[in-house]
């Protein structure tokens, strides 16, 4: 009996090693993106399937087709979440003006979406900050000319910007270049408070605006204005000094993120009448805002607005409705 009772226990320790050395599940690829929201849908928003279909979890695209504030609205939001660190949030700068599928083509690597970003004129000159992996390759524009006392004067506006921290954090500030160079650019509480008709204000430094410290993202992009700082509507388009048919309708495009880390970037459809005409800059900052977004800023709008998502248009291109050549965009990728 006792030797009897000596195997059984043997049979049993080899039985338990056995199932404690059993090789790991292997790994298995991310699954699809489920039907089931990223963020909270507001009413007339929906989740966008056909866009997601070889999207990992973590990112998706919501589509709008209805009336906002009164006002008949199409558009599109694509959301992230930026603390995946399989997400790549990378701002581009072309020599030479392309449209936004291009700049998503031309790009190696799994490309999610692009969109485009800051304000440019000719010939082929970014006014926008684009900042990737710590170089800054444009900044904001440091002065411009406005009208006063009958000739035209510098003026130093502190503009928006968008940005992440390496370590994926979004925020926005009104930023300023400081000093001779671009590299060392600072975040303040609050824009300088330029006005048209008054005297400019002091070109901003290290002390003023008041407040001001360090900007310390990896990558950003710039634009203006300011739509929503601290979960609320600001729009500081007087004192950024810029004027964008700020109360039409027209094509938007803006970019902003949530409690949660979550960065939405979205684009609204216009000059496309008699359906969508766009909305203004109060309805879009209103429409960030209802989508949970507690810093939202203003990219580039009208002829330029473009969205791509899984190499497909969203929003139809203002006006022609042939998309527009740009000089900076935005692309969400597989890192």
């Amino acid at each position: 009996m006792k030797k009897f009772f000596t195997i059984l226990m043997l049979v049993v320790f080899v039985s338990c090693s056995k199932k404690e050395t059993t090789p790991a599940t292997p790994n298995i690829p991310t699954p699809p993106a489920s039907s089931a929201s990223l963020i909270p849908l507001p009413a007339g928003w929906r989740v966008a399937s056909a866009y997601n279909t070889t999207f990992p979890q973590g990112i998706q695209t919501y589509q709008f087709d209805s009336v906002f504030n009164g006002q008949t609205i199409r558009a599109f939001c694509l959301a992230y979440d930026s603390r995946n660190a399989n997400f790549e949030f990378k701002p581009v700068l072309s020599a030479t003006a392309k449209t936004v599928s291009a700049f998503v083509r031309d790009e190696p690597g799994q490309v999610y979406a692009g969109i485009n970003a800051g304000f440019f004129g000719t010939p082929n000159q970014s006014f926008s900050l684009v900042q990737f992996n710590g170089t800054i390759l444009s900044p904001n524009i440091k002065s411009l000319n406005r009208p006063f006392n009958g000739s035209n004067v510098p003026y130093f506006p502190t503009r928006a910007a968008f940005g992440i921290t390496s370590t994926g954090i979004p925020q926005v500030a009104w930023i300023y270049h400081v000093g001779t160079g671009n590299d060392l650019v600072y975040s303040y509480p609050s824009p300088s408070p330029n006005a048209l008709g008054s005297a400019p204000q002091p070109q901003p430094t290290a002390s003023f605006p008041v407040g001001g410290v360090l900007w310390n993202t990896t990558s950003a992009i710039g634009g203006s204005p300011m739509l929503i700082r601290n979960g609320t509507i600001q729009i500081t388009d007087a004192e950024e000094l810029i004027a964008v048919d700020n109360n039409s309708n027209r094509p938007r495009s803006a970019i902003g993120f949530n409690s949660n880390g979550i960065i939405l970037l979205l684009a609204i459809e216009g000059d496309n009448p008699p359906n969508y005409n766009g909305a203004s800059l109060a309805t879009t900052a209103a429409i960030m805002q209802s989508l949970g977004c507690q810093g939202a800023i203003n990219l580039d709008g009208g002829g330029s607005t473009a969205m791509i998502v899984n190499n497909t248009s969203t929003v139809r291109a203002g006006g022609t409705g042939t998309e527009r050549a740009v000089i900076s965009a935005i692309l969400i990728k597989r890192r």
